[in-house]
């Protein structure tokens, strides 16, 4: 049964029924391209959408569009905007509970409510924030701007007798943890039935509250040498090394600013070389990314196959592929792609590809869990929703660096993936 605590909380968003109570043409016109543009940057991207695609969805003239949003970017801003506003009112309502541990279960549950509305057909739909860098820089700032003060709203839900003793960067740490798992939850809650959506998002707190060890089960701070190595051989030609280059140059630029965002002039101006030196290496962005999106998972496999090869417990095997990994994403190697970089590919059947890989490896990195649960060293919990816990966090290491300006791959271990694993109100540890 849903907790007690929920029942008298309003929703984060009004209903669609409210939305459609009489009011001025002119709102419900715009509210209806605002939800239909919704819908579309998440499906193909903020760079990938046309207001000629937005007006077809509401049966309008892009001329008609422009009437009320003057561009496409004037558009995905407030798009970004009301998304920005629905999590405020979520992490407010939550802010009202006295602890920490109600806090995070009024706000993922009022997330969860939202989604089951949305997915019901009876809440507007929301733009997700995997596309924000696709604006150009005036808007950009805007809604940075408002992000920064939301994902502030979301980290002080922390803030309580319990974590007294946490640091700026502690709670900076722990409050990406928290924001990234929301995020990701929007990616692959549609697995459940809509009804189970708040359960769902109970297990999803439970994790976040307790982590994974049993009872007995310490965290062991990185030694220097026992760490996994996930890169390549550094005993490679030149071609090899200036493929690789431009590998790590388009998914910084994938993460930054999405497939259409990383262009050939981008690329090519990020490694300081001619666009004909990147056709020269390469045939086409296309199959770049489509590579870049290989590589990463490439790591990922290698970190799972060590783990699978290893003689330790379940649990020190998820803290050995959890750090492994974080450590590649701050390392000269790094980062990996962004998985939620899919919703900007080119064509469905690519992004489709891409998921089911994805998909593949968090359930491989379940059996981990289920490993750990089986030989104790892993406390009764749901693996399949701690691997996508896991997943989502490690993949959001690769922009740590946003709230942790200081943090690197010799201390990512203590400051971001202990807490990820022991729980967000765990003290804190010693740099490693």
């Amino acid at each position: 049964m849903p907790s007690p605590l929920l029942s008298s909380l309003p929703s984060p968003l009004p209903s669609r029924a409210s939305l459609a109570a009489p009011t001025a043409r002119y709102q419900e016109k715009r509210e209806a391209i605002v939800c239909a543009a919704a819908v579309l940057f998440n499906e193909r991207g903020v760079k990938g959408t046309t207001l000629a695609d937005i007006a077809a969805a509401v049966g309008l003239l892009t001329n008609s569009v422009t009437y009320y949003y003057r561009k496409k970017e004037d558009l995905a801003t407030a798009c970004f905007l009301r998304s920005i506003e629905a999590f405020n009112s979520m992490a407010s309502q939550a802010a009202q509970q006295n602890s920490v541990a109600d806090r995070l279960q009024v706000f993922f549950a009022l997330h969860a409510q939202l989604l089951a509305g949305i997915d019901r057909g009876e809440r507007a739909p929301l733009v997700s924030f995997s596309d924000i860098r696709a604006l150009p820089s005036s808007q950009l700032e805007q809604v940075f701007a408002a992000y920064t003060e939301m994902f502030r709203r979301v980290r002080d839900l922390l803030k309580g007798p319990q974590t007294q003793q946490l640091s700026r960067d502690d709670f900076n740490a722990r409050g990406h943890i928290i924001i990234s798992n929301v995020h990701w939850v929007r990616v692959w809650i549609g697995r459940y039935e809509v009804d189970e959506y708040t359960r769902v998002a109970e297990r999803v707190v439970d994790f976040m509250l307790r982590g994974l060890p049993a009872n007995g089960e310490l965290w062991q701070a990185y030694d220097g040498q026992s760490c996994w190595t996930l890169a390549g051989s550094t005993n490679i030609d030149s071609e090899c090394a200036r493929l690789e280059a431009f590998l790590r140059a388009a998914t910084v630029l994938v993460n930054e600013q999405g497939y259409r965002g990383a262009s050939v002039d981008k690329i090519s101006a990020r490694l300081n070389v001619t666009k004909g030196s990147f056709y020269h290496h390469n045939d086409n962005k296309h199959d770049l990314i489509t590579e870049c999106f290989e590589r990463s998972f490439a790591v990922v496999r290698r970190a799972l196959a060590l783990a699978a090869d290893s003689s330790g417990s379940g649990w020190a095997r998820v803290c050995e592929v959890s750090r492994a990994l974080a450590r590649y994403q701050l390392s000269d190697h790094g980062p990996l792609l962004r998985f939620t970089a899919t919703s900007a590919l080119p064509d469905e059947e690519h992004r489709a590809r891409v998921r089911t890989t994805m998909n593949r490896l968090t359930e491989r990195l379940g059996n981990v869990v289920v490993d750990g649960l089986m030989d104790g060293s892993i406390r009764p919990l749901d693996a399949a929703i701690a691997a996508q816990s896991i997943t989502a966090s490690i993949n959001a290491a690769a922009e740590l660096h946003r709230w942790l300006p200081g943090v690197g791959p010799d201390d990512v271990a203590s400051v971001y993936v202990r807490p990820l694993l022991e729980g967000v109100l765990c003290p804190p540890a010693a740099r490693d």
